[in-house]
């Protein structure tokens, strides 16, 4: 019997256009600056000392920082030419970033890219973008206001000892902008092709002598991308989002903060049906600062999603399993968050945490896609400990830590980490990591049922599915070479165990069934660079190499040959020029190129060909507070492929033009 679909692509085609739905920031309260803060400004030295606090939880230099970890500031976003938080992530030298269609991204890093990825960890202000639906993330429904993020934090590696479970492959921390770095008004609006539209507006205010606030709207509606035919697609994607944001510091020990969202997403989809997503979030940090050594900080919020998903037909050789349908569900989480820090002597920097959170999701099932139960209520207890311990002054640091997990799959999860960073000399910087984090169960895993059990199930979640495991080998360098070039490496081997596998049923065949019959290894490395050309011409470039070999354990299954969830390309390049034409002009210009896509189509290895793409942004500002600019996108081919199986209705990314104004009073 031929199947029309793999057992896995049913889980793609209808779960990725899902719901959606963090870090602490402390917030500081300056006078407005209505200027764009020129990249060229500041000096590489500068670059190297931007504050992170993704590797430790706690404010460090980046050049201290022993972690494969890059920076993407506020101004390489704004002259990227992004329009979208997917597209600002190509900054990231140390992810995998593709296109799918108009409105669905694959990010990744350290491979296993799917539809579903499972094994990255992303954070919008202290706030996690996870679902547990299936451990990842819904692109399509993130969004902010670019011009108020102040940077990303992306750590390509485990995060599990101090993020928890989900921090496998990686972490990315998106940090939006204090309030009081945004007093005054600021308005975009431009538009093009496939990008019709753009527009957004924020105004910022003081409150009193020690706080302030903004508020913020914005929309934007692409048109579609193009199928590998030459026509035209019909995955159109309109999002508006609105928020808030106060942040009050009522003593020079407190600092407060009180922010929220409000959204509205829809995504059509290739059948011409249209899902649709609405939801907000609210969130509270409490900051205090007791001595120059010793803080805490206290973090609640609160998450609800609704989602609308037609569910076409599931069909077979011909024969209609399950109808069509809609599929409906609601995700409420609550999240509270503590962490101290302080020191013991000049020996000891602790930091420890806990954690407590509650979902509740509650479905409308499909004929063709079903999750039971439909009501499930979730709780996750964590607690953390890390301690830096300084074996030579100024020279040698040692950092222990793990973070114990309670999740009502799989009860206790533990992730223990062992760092050594040694300062070799000024601006160099060599460190080594022995890790070990976890995927939990999510409910793709565990509860659904394609089709709903009125009709002939096809796929079912594994009743003893367990917790995917990795340990993972990291040894890296980062140092400032001179005052015009920075150099960044790191090195891996990931070794993997228990990952999912899809088992046929020992009797009946059907359902296929989640199970851990997999197991592997991943190595590879990881290089960035920044070259400074000229006191007005800088350079940014990135290789990645990336080796997997996944296969299926000794008596055990995969209807997909280990194939799944490897669609990774081994080698990939980028460089990025940024240049200061004059006082008022600006001209960035970024190339990337990205190896072949191994491909799983029913377990048969297809390929996603090697593509070369450029981008290129023109800025002018006739006046202090007015910006223009013109974006071209992917300007080497009418459109190309970047994902999913290669075929005559598969969608590619199509070449992409427009303009912007940015106006700040």
């Amino acid at each position: 019997m031929e199947l029309v679909m793999p057992a896995s692509a049913p889980i793609k085609a209808l779960i990725r256009p899902f719901l959606v739905l963090g870090l602490m920031t402390p917030s500081s309260l300056t006078n407005a600056e209505h200027n764009t803060g020129r990249l060229l400004e500041l000096s590489l030295t500068e670059l190297m000392n931007i504050e992170v606090t993704s590797v430790s939880r706690r404010p460090e230099k980046l050049a201290e920082s022993a972690a494969a970890i890059q920076v993407i500031t506020r101004d390489q976003i704004r002259r990227s030419g992004a329009s979208s938080i997917p597209e600002a992530l190509r900054l990231a030298t140390n992810l995998s970033v593709a296109q799918q269609n108009s409105h669905e991204w694959i990010i990744s890093s350290r491979g296993f890219s799917s539809d579903v990825g499972n094994k990255l960890l992303v954070m919008i202000d202290g706030r996690s973008v996870y679902t547990p639906l299936f451990s990842g993330v819904f692109w399509d429904r993130q969004n902010y206001l670019l011009e108020d993020i102040e940077r990303i934090e992306v750590i390509s590696g485990p995060g599990g000892t101090l993020w928890g479970a989900n921090a496998v492959n990686g972490v990315i921390n998106i940090i939006t902008r204090p309030a009081g770095q945004t007093l005054g008004g600021y308005v975009e609006a431009g538009g093009g092709d496939p990008l019709k539209t753009i527009a957004g507006a924020r105004y910022g205010g003081k409150l009193g002598d020690s706080g302030a606030y903004r508020v913020y709207g914005q929309y934007f509606d692409r048109g579609p991308e193009t199928l590998s035919d030459d026509t035209f697609g019909s995955d159109e994607w309109n999002m508006g989002q609105g928020g808030f944001r106060v942040d009050a510091a009522p003593n020079q020990r407190d600092t407060l903060t009180l922010q929220g969202d409000v959204y509205r997403n829809q995504d059509n989809m290739l059948a011409g049906d249209e899902s649709e997503t609405e939801g907000g979030n609210i969130l509270s940090r409490w900051s205090r600062r007791f001595s120059h050594t010793s803080n805490m900080a206290l973090q609640f919020y609160y998450d609800r999603t609704e989602l609308m998903l037609p569910v076409p037909a599931m069909v077979v050789n011909n024969l209609v399993l399950a109808p069509p349908g809609t599929f409906r569900d609601t995700l409420d989480t609550v999240d509270l968050d503590f962490q101290h820090q302080f020191s013991m002597g000049d020996v000891h920097t602790l930091v420890w945490g806990l954690g407590y959170r509650y979902t509740e999701d509650d479905n409308e099932n499909a004929p063709g896609l079903a999750f039971y139960p439909e009501g499930l209520q979730q709780r996750l207890l964590s607690a953390f400990v890390q301690d830096a311990i300084t074996l030579v002054p100024d020279e040698l640091i040692l950092t222990l830590g793990t973070k114990v997990e309670k999740n009502d799959y799989t009860g206790q999860e533990w992730q223990p980490s062992i760092r050594l960073q040694w300062q070799l000399a000024e601006h160099h910087l060599l460190w080594s990591a022995v890790s070990q984090a976890v995927r939990a169960p999510s409910r793709i895993d565990r509860d659904i049922s394609q089709a709903s059990r009125d009709h002939f199930v096809l796929l079912t979640g594994g009743e003893e599915f367990d917790s995917e495991k990795l340990k993972t080998y990291e040894l890296g360098y980062r140092g400032q070479l001179s005052d015009q070039a920075t150099l960044s490496v790191a090195l891996f081997y990931n070794d993997y165990q228990n990952l999912r596998s899809t088992r046929f049923s020992p009797v009946t065949i059907f359902p296929l069934y989640f199970a851990n019959d997999l197991e592997g290894q991943t190595r590879g490395a990881e290089i960035s660079m920044n070259f400074q050309i000229a006191t007005w011409w800088r350079l940014r470039g990135g290789y990645n190499y990336l080796h997997e070999d996944i296969s299926v354990k000794q008596g055990g299954f995969d209807f997909n040959n280990a194939l799944n969830e490897t669609a990774d390309p081994e080698n990939q390049f980028s460089l990025r020029s940024a240049m200061e034409l004059g006082a008022e002009v600006e001209l960035d210009i970024a190339y990337r190129w990205v190896d072949e896509l191994p491909t799983n189509n029913a377990g048969i290895l297809t390929f996603v060909p090697s593509y070369s793409e450029l981008d290129v942004r023109l800025g002018w500002r006739p006046t202090r507070d007015l910006v223009l600019a013109l974006v071209g996108q992917n300007l080497l081919h009418d459109h190309h492929q970047e994902f999913g199986v290669p075929g005559p209705q598969q969608e590619e990314v199509g070449r992409s033009v427009y303009g912007k104004v940015s106006w700040y009073f």
